[in-house]
């Protein structure tokens, strides 16, 4: 079996590429798994690092307003589709799959027009634009939340899949968790992230509410600024941090973590929502105003409707807003419960085998089975 991925730009589309490529690789060790990027993405670390060889295209997003940068997405458009091709016709794939970015518009398109085998994995409730042009020509479309499939109405085949999630998410409990991390199993935790890169808005409505609302006895709080903004905020905290506080730049033990938690705080990014949903985890989502087409507030919203969280809008943040919202959550322990079970419900953890066994009914669909 020979595998062509194209996904890239940034870690939410490059990771479920990785998570395919490694199931394939279970179910098939011969297989031969290639990706394809652009040199301004992730891919260039995140592909490489699992040990999959990654070919680079030329392919930049459309501004919407028309200017010189608009000049240049057109040339390296055409410039990726004749790279794109020369890839295709080289390497001559059994299936090529697509799970966003603008990397993928070349690859899934020319793949679509040489009649080898498509499919598009889409982790958005709300669609990148080049997942929902590409719907028309692939032969599948993978979705991760009910609500984006009114978006691919001209879609062949489509059919909810959810997000892969890492193994060590799925099989990680709260007991053993709060055990290797030195937790009491009396303590209300939250923990509050904002991505590897931190959120600064959110930082500053945690450290003002550390300093003006935060009393040690209310929760144990574990906190990551992001790498990038650590120092910042450690200066801006101050020295009297209190004991149930922890303060880090970045969550590595992630499962162990959040697994801990009674209530998250945190952005709503497709793979963030997919783990607490997969570990049934209640959450305060505060969506990133700075997206693409606003999605994070569309796969927020999501959850909300289903109970599963409480939403903040970025313009509503503050550090009173966040402690009363918090305390008002932990003080309920029915409602935490209700909203823990119900997203719960919407965990979906076996979204790669669901995935694979769309990958196999197209390839058997286009003779390459």
């Amino acid at each position: 079996m020979k595998v062509l991925m194209a996904g890239g730009g940034t870690a939410g589309h490059i990771n479920p590429g990785l998570a395919i490529a490694n199931y394939l690789k279970q179910k098939h060790p011969d297989a031969q798994i290639k990706f394809v990027g652009t040199e301004r993405g992730l891919e260039t670390r995140l592909v490489t690092r699992e040990g999959y060889e990654l070919e680079l295209i030329k392919v930049r997003g459309f501004k919407r307003k028309l200017s010189f940068d608009t000049i240049i997405a057109i040339k390296e458009l055409f410039q990726g589709m004749v790279e794109a091709r020369k890839i295709i016709k080289r390497y001559k794939p059994d299936i090529v799959i697509g799970t966003g970015g603008y990397v993928c518009g070349p690859v899934l398109f020319n793949a679509a027009m040489m009649k080898i085998p498509t499919l598009i994995h889409e982790q958005n409730a709300y669609p990148g634009v080049t997942n929902k042009i590409l719907s028309r020509y692939a032969d599948a479309v993978a979705i991760s939340f009910k609500e984006s499939e009114k978006y691919f109405k001209s879609a062949k085949k489509i059919a909810l899949t959810g997000n892969p999630v890492r193994d060590e998410i799925l099989h990680t409990d709260k007991v053993s968790a709060r055990k290797r991390l030195g937790i009491s199993s009396n303590s209300r935790v939250v923990v509050v992230v904002g991505g590897s890169r931190g959120a600064q808005n959110i930082n500053n409505s945690v450290v003002d509410m550390l300093k003006k609302y935060y009393n040690s006895n209310d929760f144990n709080i574990i906190f990551a600024t992001g790498e990038a903004q650590y120092d910042r905020t450690m200066e801006s905290l101050g020295k009297d941090i209190a004991p149930t506080v922890e303060v880090v730049p970045y969550i590595y033990n992630a499962a162990d973590v959040y697994a801990a938690a009674d209530l998250m705080v945190c952005r709503a990014g497709a793979i963030t929502l997919s783990e607490l949903t997969a570990m049934g985890i209640p959450a305060i989502l505060i969506p990133s105003p700075f997206v693409t087409a606003n999605h994070q507030e569309y796969n927020a919203r999501s959850l909300e409707k289903n109970g599963a969280a409480v939403v903040i809008l970025e313009k509503e943040l503050s550090g009173n807003v966040l402690y009363n919202q918090i305390m008002s959550l932990l003080k309920n322990r029915e409602q935490l419960s209700r909203m823990a079970s119900n997203s719960k419900k919407m965990g979906i953890t076996n979204a790669t085998e669901k995935i694979y066994s769309m990958i196999r009914e197209v390839m058997k669909q286009k003779g390459k089975l």
